[in-house]
């Protein structure tokens, strides 16, 4: 039976220990404070004598004990002996020896049940089926295969497989369906690219489509210290286009929702932006700019946190993404590490060692704001670790949100603000207020064009109607008095290049513009394709719905 909250475990230089979740944060008795990992009955399974051990991994369900030591070779130059070893957790024995000479990657890959196991291997992927692994099952052979990723959820189970240009030849992403390898048809998807040093694969969670966050070491143009990225979609059903992000600049997060309908990305120079899409590559809401490089999503999906950490000042963002509504924005400094938990409504941030060795300590907040709990680690020790209790989807069912801070005992603290660097000179002289950036607010926050804040329902809709009025009544007069007709505005007035016609309707108006951007970029597409470049699929989509817009055009242009 699962406890009411989970469980917090702690690691830090003052040893190894469990604390209570919410709202109790007592340190759990269950759990005595320990230097060594201790199982639930207190006693002692196994002891390994594995003195030169740096990773360690359990597979899924714990089965199997996974241990990596660096490789070394003899100094008469014989081969060295293996130092990836897996081991049965229940009897301790060793099932299996392996050379792995990289730590990239070290850990073989199993799927969530455990049926296979799968490890690169030259340019190859290996296959173990049921923890045998004395009998290779399968193999999946591409030159020059860099990694692979398996994905998440029941059979049927698929991996997607990168393998780097050389020569001229572009990268490419694969999909594939385990076990179905062979043939010049086995793969259910590519996507081949240029500018790709080193790829990230993310799955949904559905794993009916993988992301591709493709990147190089040099901006060749100059623009970016941190190289050139760019965004892939690829789906098992064949489709695959590139995302288009709006803004130039580093993609610092990409992140899937737990729906697996949508995606949020976090890009461009700073302030950055960040922006919800949809399966066909589509923004669905934009969040705007600001001081963040994280986006991460409660486990129901229903609560996105924007978060700027690292060299950012630790500001977040909660937002509820069924209503696209800003709950809170609480700033957690020197934050290294933020994890929700699995109950949808808390959130851990800490500050660890050797990220930084000074200040550490964690926090638990609730998402409206609140701090719940705050530990400090005392100046002569370190924390090094910090985790919620795992628990399987569904064990704690989604609540309503609230957007009230809920109460807390914990005293708040006001955010230290930093002042700007003034030179000597210009101490003694007024402050002007300049800014580096100016930061654009989300979409639905923006205000309307000649107004300082957005209108309400009720003053557009009298709005609309006072100008189809005005409208009308000079129609009217037009066709009564054509020789009275006003004259043509002076080319010094700016004139709308985009749209001349007016319907007296602010929102018809706005359609024909719409229309017209729309049908432009159709324009550019086609003759991009008649220079021969290659389109993506979303990019020919837009092309056959050319027909469809010039009709609705036409028809918006005669009821003007």
């Amino acid at each position: 039976m699962a406890p009411s909250t989970p469980l917090l475990t702690v690691r830090g230089s003052e040893g190894l220990y469990m604390v209570n979740g919410p709202p109790h944060f007592t340190e759990s008795t269950l759990f005595p404070r320990i230097n060594i990992i201790n199982v639930t009955n207190k006693g002692l399974r196994h002891s390994f004598d594995l003195p030169k051990t740096v990773c360690l991994e359990f597979s899924p369900k714990n089965t199997v004990l996974a241990t990596w030591q660096p490789y070394t070779t003899s100094k008469d130059g014989t081969a060295g002996v293996p130092n990836l070893q897996l081991y049965d957790v229940k009897t301790g024995t060793c099932l299996k020896s392996f050379i792995q000479k990289k730590m990239q990657n070290w850990c073989p890959s199993w799927s969530e049940d455990e049926t296979i196991c799968a490890r690169n291997v030259n340019n190859e992927v290996h296959f173990f089926e049921n923890n045998n692994f004395n009998t290779i099952a399968n193999k999946l052979h591409l030159q020059k295969i860099n990694d692979f990723v398996l994905s998440p959820g029941p059979q049927p189970y698929k991996v997607a497989v990168y393998v780097p240009g050389s020569k001229g030849a572009p990268s490419f992403v694969r999909l594939y369906q385990y076990p179905n390898f062979d043939g010049p048809h086995a793969a259910l998807a590519n996507k081949s690219f240029f500018k790709a040093d080193k790829v990230t694969m993310l799955w949904n969670k559905k794993a009916t489509a993988v992301l591709v966050i493709a990147s190089t070491d040099v901006d060749k143009t100059g623009a970016s210290y941190y190289g050139e990225q760019t965004l892939h979609y690829i789906a098992v059903n064949g489709e695959s286009a590139v995302v288009q992000l709006p803004k130039n600049g580093p993609i610092y997060d990409v992140v899937w929702n737990s729906s697996s309908t949508e995606f949020c990305a976090v890009y461009g120079f700073m302030p950055a932006k960040a922006t919800i899409f949809n399966l066909k590559c589509d923004p669905v809401f934009d969040f705007g700019t600001g001081p963040r490089n994280a986006a991460y999503y409660s486990p129901h999906g229903h609560i996105l946190v924007l978060a700027g950490f690292g060299n950012l000042r630790g500001q977040m963002e909660v937002w509820d993404v069924k209503n696209y509504k800003l709950i809170s924005k609480p700033v957690a400094s020197d934050s290294t590490y933020f994890a929700w938990c699995p109950d949808g409504e808390h959130i851990l941030t800490a500050t660890c060692a050797p990220r930084l060795r000074v200040n550490n300590g964690y926090k638990i907040w609730h998402y409206t704001g609140s701090v719940l709990h705050k530990h400090d680690v005392p100046s002569n020790a370190e924390l090094w670790q910090v985790s919620w209790q795992p628990f399987l989807d569904g064990i704690f069912p989604a609540k309503t949100i609230t957007y009230q801070a809920v109460p807390s005992d914990v005293p708040s603290e006001e955010p230290k603000v930093a002042t700007a660097y003034r030179p000597p000179a210009l101490r003694n002289k007024p402050i002007t207020n300049s800014k580096l950036h100016e930061e654009e607010p989300p979409q639905n926050m923006k205000p309307q064009a000649g107004n300082d804040k957005p209108l309400s329902k009720t003053a557009l809709k009298n709005q609309r109607k006072h100008e189809a009025k005005k409208a009308a009544k000079q129609e009217a007069r037009n066709e009564k008095s054509p020789d009275l007709a006003p004259t043509p505005a002076p080319q010094s007035t700016p004139r709308n290049t985009i749209s001349q016609s007016t319907s007296g309707d602010p929102e018809v108006d706005k359609k024909i513009k719409n229309l017209k951007k729309k049908l432009k970029a159709i324009e550019q597409l086609k003759e991009q394709a008649a220079a021969g470049k290659q389109l993506e699929k979303n990019q020919l989509e837009k092309i056959q719905k050319e027909k469809a817009l010039l009709q609705e055009l036409e028809d918006l242009e005669l009821g003007i």
